[in-house]
């Protein structure tokens, strides 16, 4: 909430006393220097709003820079399975690639035995292009095709060989930056986090029981305006059936929806009471979208890990048509994420500090919600 701090007025009376014009100057100037001196310190330190406001904004940059680590976490993880895969495959083709080789010179060998050619053998072992090196010495003609086909078979398998050897470079290359990335998403949220808590760390008590009370009357008004939407929709409804009773049934294709909603919010209430832990994904801890695509799990739909991806995993519906099972994003970076329970309520992780919980969708304004989206 932004401070609407009013400035004090300056006067040139004293207790109501009236005085000569020099004297009167004089004891202004005393006055305002006075209040200047007094009034450093307040305009030196910010108001519980502007306090309250900061810690949000700074839970909010931190759980946007979580879905950034969440990304990266994730990038970095089919990364290192790809390097992995392609390190193998590598050892297994060199692997092929010697025996090839010694096939190859025991051929060579053979030939030098037989008087049928003089090729260098060491030469030909260490030849990086075999193929050359079989035409240029004429061996080739000699082979049998048994032999040619060996040949063949080595400088195809060395060429993939090569190949793979290269991917599995550039791979690593990748896989070092994503855990820069990584390395940096995290430094953030630690940073967010750290400065959320020194604010905090600041306040008098008596300070942080009048933050409390704030908070209380937003939760107030989030619960009113879950309140009116309940109505809205109630009586949306009502008008739909009223007006077309025959159509009543015609909610029968979404059963199947509601069937595995009903799975992801029995899946979600059980984690109520579990900590927010900044990139969780379970079974003990939770952020907003790893409990979001956990519940959706349970119920066999596979959701993207974070949140601006799952915003396109599924059919965006206007809030007044908001479904239990729905997900529903918060803010203009889509970086938070709850799963709608009707009612204008939802079930979310909200923020480091806090527990999964119920909570209305407006517990941070109206203006807070980016959209509703249906994932299956």
């Amino acid at each position: 909430m932004a401070s609407h701090r009013k400035s004090r007025p300056v006067g040139t009376r004293v207790a109501g006393i009236r005085t000569p014009a020099l004297a009167t100057a004089a004891l202004t100037s005393v006055a305002l220097l006075s209040q200047s001196a007094n009034a450093a310190p307040a305009d030196d330190k910010p108001s519980l709003e502007e306090v309250e406001k900061k810690v949000d904004d700074l839970y909010r940059q931190a759980e946007s820079a979580t879905d950034n680590y969440n990304a990266a976490k994730e990038k970095t993880t089919k990364q290192r399975k790809q390097v992995d895969t392609l390190l193998e495959d590598v050892a297994r083709r060199t692997q092929t690639l010697n025996e090839a080789r010694e096939e190859l010179g025991s051929f060579a060998a053979a030939q030098y035995r037989t008087g049928a050619a003089a090729p260098d053998t060491a030469t030909f072992l260490l030849s990086d292009t075999p193929q050359d090196y079989f035409d240029q010495t004429q061996l080739m003609g000699r082979l049998t095709s048994r032999q040619k086909g060996a040949v063949d078979d080595y400088v195809s398998e060395q060429s993939a060989t090569m190949k793979k050897r290269q991917e599995a470079s550039q791979s690593l290359q990748t896989l070092t930056e994503t855990q820069s990335d990584l390395k940096t998403a995290k430094a953030t949220v630690q940073k967010k986090l750290a400065d959320a808590r020194e604010l905090l760390s600041e306040l008098t008590a008596q300070e942080k029981a009048r933050l409390a009370e704030i908070e209380q009357r937003k939760q107030q008004e989030a619960a009113r305006k879950a309140a009116e939407l309940a109505q809205q929709q109630a009586a949306e409804k009502a008008a739909q059936e009223a007006t077309a009773p025959q159509e009543s049934t015609s909610t029968a294709p979404d059963s199947s929806y509601a069937t595995k909603a009903a799975k992801a919010l029995a899946f979600a209430r059980a984690q109520i009471g579990k900590p927010y832990v900044w990139g969780a994904t379970g079974p003990d801890s939770y952020d907003c979208s790893g409990l979001t695509q956990a519940a959706w799990k349970a119920a066999g739909v596979d959701l993207p890990r974070v949140t601006y991806d799952q915003v396109n995993a599924g059919t965006t519906v206007s809030l007044a048509d908001a479904q239990p099972g729905d997900l529903v994003f918060f803010y203009d970076d889509i970086s938070h994420v709850g799963l709608y329970i009707g009612n204008g309520m939802m079930i979310h992780a909200p923020k480091p500090g806090a527990y999964v919980r119920e909570e209305s969708i407006y517990y941070d304004g109206e203006s807070g919600i980016h959209s509703v989206v249906r994932p299956a």
